[in-house]
């Protein structure tokens, strides 16, 4: 039968129910809807694909914008464009023979008439062999600039192929590699090209597959999937055209990472939508009044679940690593859009192609509500059984997770570790260390005023770590730029490695004590060790400020104290375990070097933002259903309510965010590694044992200082059956799990 509340409101309440839904769904206005998506995508799809032309991957969008090797990047541009060198290592064991030499030869001759993808062949260094006497060295390189400018990366690639075809890949005993930050970097482009189509097919793959165990139908998955890519499309046109007219920063993480929130995001709002819209139409035979009351009941709470991912990431703006802040805006405005497409065109779309739309499991008007005597109603049940112990026991288990923690090694990642596979470049970089300074290629850049030049030199040729001999002008610069002068000078350590950041460290503290030299150090290695330092304080900064905005959404949604204390308790919980379980998977099973410095922030932003999300689903519920038969009672029915529908939220955003793993690159797949299981640990442990427990055992007080925390009355029948998986607030029921079997 239908619902009877549902059925005797007051037609005046009723038509306020509607509101803005009658707008997205009303009988003609859905047509409008469907039209204005039609027309945004047309404009969008084209200003989508130019989004890749318009990422900056300069190594100033990237590095903190106030760091010392920041500043001498852009001292240095007095003195000489941005270059990037490629070196060209030759090794043979047992000794270069002449044949090998005159083969060097001949290829510096080519690589100097090279102009091709910013390549600076007449500034061509080289060869420089690893003896004095050629006659007896067993390898020799070359060094080739590649300018950089706004394409940054686009441009390496190319440059890279370009040298690789003039030097070959050696034969007959010759080893030939291309190493140094030009071989790296063209290695690291290679491994984001096509990252957009690579993610959104696996995300997509993703989502089919378990839209399609959720929903047991194989049209109705077609409609969120549509939804999302529509939003995909609408916030990247939108981003393009911030990013080349206002300014907006976008590189290869940020546009990556963009794909994966965007499916996981709009499914898991699409996923509690259907669920309300299948519980309205087992109670109203028109479709567009089900769907008016679906938007009007779970609208809030998906609002309130995006509004904390938009709020989220736009915390990262305060933070000092440029590629970071750039971040923020970016995953904000992918949110919004997906939340504002899954809450207008899903809907009508929905509305529009009716009930047939969830063949073979139609909802008909009166049918069971499978929720009520499902899985999660029975786990709530056994939980109210012992909700202290329940949640005690629980928390042990998370906090004994979390002691993983003490093997995380988020010190940076070198190059060598910063792939799955050891491209060409690393191959390069490990056969340059056997026979040169391991930092060649890769200098250090010391600027100072030119007064005090030579004073700087003689500091940094003292410096422990420092190759004296490589100390000089780089070929192709100027002598002199606005009363500063800039000489390189090599790290006898790989420029990667923490012995190279500490000899940094050492240079930076003899040059700035050189008095009125106004001296600074940049170059590769510096800018590591201050993106590892800017990092730090954004750790210590974006995180608690994150859980600050949380809180306050969760204050105001809740409009209590306690529970948004609880939610926020457990959400740290849940991150902790999950960083534990992870930090010990990387090292005992990935068998991965360590994680990135700024590993803990993403994991950390990307868990409380989107984690939180099946707290405010369930507890919005939760809220609802105590007003009307008590806070314990109204627990169980929220849990079996919500149940269904998160956890199946819950698999597409884990797998959405695993399918970073199918890109070549160790943080990427550390991300999406640890931001899955974190999910998974929250659908399944945190949210349906852990916070269930927890409300059951506070009880009303949950919801101090709110006059819920009194617990009005309850009514008997309500009381006594536990709670019913029906009406009104928050989500609902029956989208995810056992099906409708009319």
């Amino acid at each position: 039968m239908p619902d009877e509340r549902t059925d005797k409101q007051p037609g005046a309440q009723r038509q306020a129910g509607r509101g803005v839904a009658w707008m997205v769904c009303g009988r003609r206005t859905k047509w409008l809807v469907v039209l204005f998506w039609l027309v945004a995508i047309v404009v969008a799809a084209p200003l989508a694909q130019k989004l890749t032309d318009a990422q900056d991957n300069q190594a100033s969008s990237w590095l903190p914008g106030s760091a010392e090797s920041t500043q001498v990047l852009e001292i240095s541009e007095d003195f000489r464009p941005e270059q990037i060198p490629a070196v060209v290592v030759y090794a043979r064991e047992g000794g270069l023979t002449a044949q090998d030499r005159a083969q060097i030869a001949e290829d510096v001759t080519e690589l100097k008439e090279l102009r091709a993808h910013g390549i600076r062949g007449a500034e061509t260094r080289g060869p420089v062999f690893d003896t004095k006497d050629p006659n007896s060295a067993e390898a020799a390189q070359i060094f080739v600039p590649i300018t950089m400018d706004e394409k940054g990366w686009e441009r390496i690639a190319p440059a890279v192929d370009s040298i690789r075809e003039r030097v070959g890949e050696g034969s007959g005993g010759l080893a030939v590699r291309i190493t140094g930050p030009g071989g790296t970097s063209a290695d690291f482009s290679e491994a984001f090209e096509g990252i957009d189509s690579t993610l959104l097919i696996s995300a997509g793959a993703v989502v089919i597959v378990i839209l399609l165990i959720t929903y047991r139908s194989p049209i109705l998955l077609l409609v969120p999937l549509i939804s999302v890519v529509v939003s995909l499309f609408a916030a990247q046109a939108l981003i393009y055209l911030l990013a080349e007219y206002a300014g907006l920063t976008v590189n290869g993480q940020s546009a990556g990472i963009l794909t994966v929130l965007v499916f996981g995001a709009g499914t898991d709002y699409a996923l509690l939508l259907v669920a309300r819209y299948r519980e309205e139409l087992r109670r109203h035979e028109d479709r567009h009044e089900a769907m008016q009351l679906a938007l009007h009941r779970a609208g809030p709470a998906v609002i309130a679940s995006g509004a904390t991912v938009v709020l989220s990431m736009l915390v990262l703006l305060t933070a000092d690593m440029n590629s970071t802040r750039g971040l923020g805006p970016v995953a904000a405005i992918g949110v919004a859009v997906a939340l504002l497409a899954m809450l207008s065109l899903f809907p009508a779309l929905l509305v529009v192609c009716g009930r047939w739309l969830f063949w073979p499991l139609i909802p008909h008007v009166g049918s069971d509500e499978p929720t009520e005597h499902g899985v999660w109603a029975r786990t709530g049940r056994r939980i109210a059984g012992r909700p202290r112990l329940t949640w005690s026991v629980t928390a042990v288990a998370l906090a004994a997770m979390a002691f993983g923690l003490t093997q995380l090694r988020a010190e940076g990642l070198s190059n060598a570790d910063a792939f799955t596979e050891k491209p060409d470049s690393i191959v390069g970089q490990e056969l340059q260390a056997e026979y040169f300074p391991a930092g060649s290629g890769d200098p250090l850049v010391i600027v100072s005023n030119t007064e005090q030049g030579e004073a700087v030199g003689r500091a940094v040729a003292a410096t422990r770590g420092i190759d004296p001999a490589s100390i000089g002008v780089p070929p192709g610069s100027k002598a002199e730029a606005d009363g500063r002068v800039l000489f390189e000078a090599t790290p006898t350590d790989p420029a990667d490695s923490e012995a190279a950041k500490q000899t940094v460290e050492r240079v930076r503290d003899a040059v700035h004590a050189v008095p009125d030299a106004d001296a600074m150090v940049g170059g590769g290695t510096a800018a590591l060790l201050d993106m590892d330092t800017a990092t730090t304080h954004d750790n210590k900064l974006v995180i608690p400020l994150v859980l600050v905005v949380v809180l306050m959404i969760l204050c105001v949604l809740l409009r209590a104290l306690v529970a948004p204390l609880l939610l926020i308790g457990t959400v740290v919980l849940s991150f902790s375990a999950a960083l534990g379980l992870s930090a010990l998977a990387f090292r005992y099973i990935f068998d991965y070097a360590g994680e990135s410095t700024d590993f803990p922030l993403f994991v950390f932003v990307f868990l409380v933002a989107l984690g939180i999300d099946y707290n405010i689903f369930l507890s919005t519920r939760v809220r609802e259903e105590a007003g009307r038969q008590g806070t314990r009672a109204g627990v169980v029915t929220g849990l079996a309510a919500t149940g269904a529908v998160i956890t199946s939220a819950g698999l597409v955003l884990a797998g959405t965010f695993a399918a970073l793993g199918t890109l070549p690159m160790v943080a990427f797949a550390e991300i999406g590694f640890a931001v899955a299981l974190g999910v998974l640990i929250d659908t399944f442990i945190v949210r349906s044992v852990l916070v269930t427990a927890l409300f059951l055992d506070v009880g009303p007080k949950v919801w101090w200082p709110h006059p819920l925390s009194k617990d009005p009355a309850v009514p008997a029948q309500a009381a006594g059956s536990g709670g019913r998986a029906a009406d009104s607030g928050g989500q609902a029921a029956g989208s995810g799990g056992a099906p409708d079997q009319r």
